[in-house]
């Protein structure tokens, strides 16, 4: 039998030796400097440096455990990813064991399988993560779904990028980073995942790691013309998406994103979708939706030419 991309079978075992995984887009998606990596993720997610008072102290009746959060560059889209993780976190009497980040897939090699990688640990600036490699492990033991390759995570930045974001709400978590591919078994890649943290006894929250629709001239994507109306055309590209996941049409997913390219990260958005479900979730709350446009009006205005959606969306 073959692994990912034609690699034999004993590739797919569990890690070898424990090992961290540096950081590779600190300074460009966020900041290097480790106080400020910090703070500004703090700032981010809960308004301020300090987060708000201890669990139990809740904003609302539901608890949510599962979200879609973008990852772009901090500066265009960290405040909607700290939007997702804020309601996550107040929703929660209890913080979470383990972050499952289903990642978009940014690297040009062939993935038919959900990866995980063998880092034992996860640098970013001032701090590491834990890796839940027992939950990894059982994955890739008990599912054809799941493989380990490093290749698909050593310059990867969608999980990366969530991290400090991640530990400004629930610091000391563990993490599973997975790049799921836009394939027809995304659904089932996350409820093996559910089904394995169900048997752990773990608490914990699933993550989709996914921009929307990558309009314009810079992503050779421009259906309706380049200008404002190309840009309000991309919007109701991403709606399209976005009404899918609030119905919880799991299995409309990947075909939507396949037709409409309104998602970078269709296939991480059916796993989280799944997975939730199979804890069961059935409410879909979107939080916010904007483009980089937007976003970035403020700090760095951009001609009406180019623009990438961003949602912040909770799943319970």
């Amino acid at each position: 039998m073959r692994g990912v991309a034609g690699r034999e079978e004993q590739d797919r075992s569990a890690p070898r030796a424990p090992s961290v995984r540096p950081p590779a887009v600190a300074g460009v998606f966020y900041p290097d400097d480790p106080v400020q990596c910090r703070g500004l993720a703090r700032r981010l997610v809960f308004g301020s440096e300090l987060a708000p008072g201890p669990a139990g102290d809740t904003s609302s009746s539901h608890q949510w455990i599962g979200a879609i959060v973008p990852h772009a560059g901090w500066v265009a889209s960290g405040a909607i990813a700290g939007e997702s993780l804020k309601a996550l976190a107040l929703s929660r009497r209890a913080p979470p064991d383990v972050v499952v980040v289903f990642g978009a897939v940014h690297t040009p090699i062939e993935l038919p399988l959900a990866a995980l990688d063998s880092h034992a640990r996860w640098a970013v600036p001032g701090s590491d993560f834990a890796v839940a490699r027992e939950l990894g492990a059982r994955l890739v033991e008990s599912s054809r779904l799941y493989a380990v390759d490093d290749r698909l995570h050593v310059r990867e930045h969608a999980v990366e990028v969530e991290l400090p974001l991640i530990e400004a709400a629930w610091p000391g978590a563990s993490v599973l980073p997975v790049e799921v591919p836009l394939t027809e078994d995304a659904p089932e890649i996350g409820r093996r995942a559910a089904e394995q943290v169900k048997a752990s006894g773990a608490a914990a929250v699933f993550l989709a790691s996914s921009d929307l629709t990558h309009y314009g001239p810079a992503y050779g994507f421009a259906p309706a013309g380049v200008g404002p109306q190309g840009l309000a055309w991309a919007k109701d590209n991403d709606r399209r998406l976005l009404d899918v996941v609030a119905a919880m049409d799991v299995e409309r997913v990947v075909s939507e994103v396949r037709s409409r390219a309104n998602a970078c990260g269709g296939g991480a958005i059916a796993a989280m979708l799944s997975a939730v479900r199979e804890l069961g979730a059935t409410r879909v709350d979107v939080l916010r939706h904007n483009n980089s446009h937007e976003t970035l009006a403020s700090v760095r205005p951009q001609r009406p030419a180019d623009a990438v959606g961003y949602a912040a969306v909770v799943v319970g």
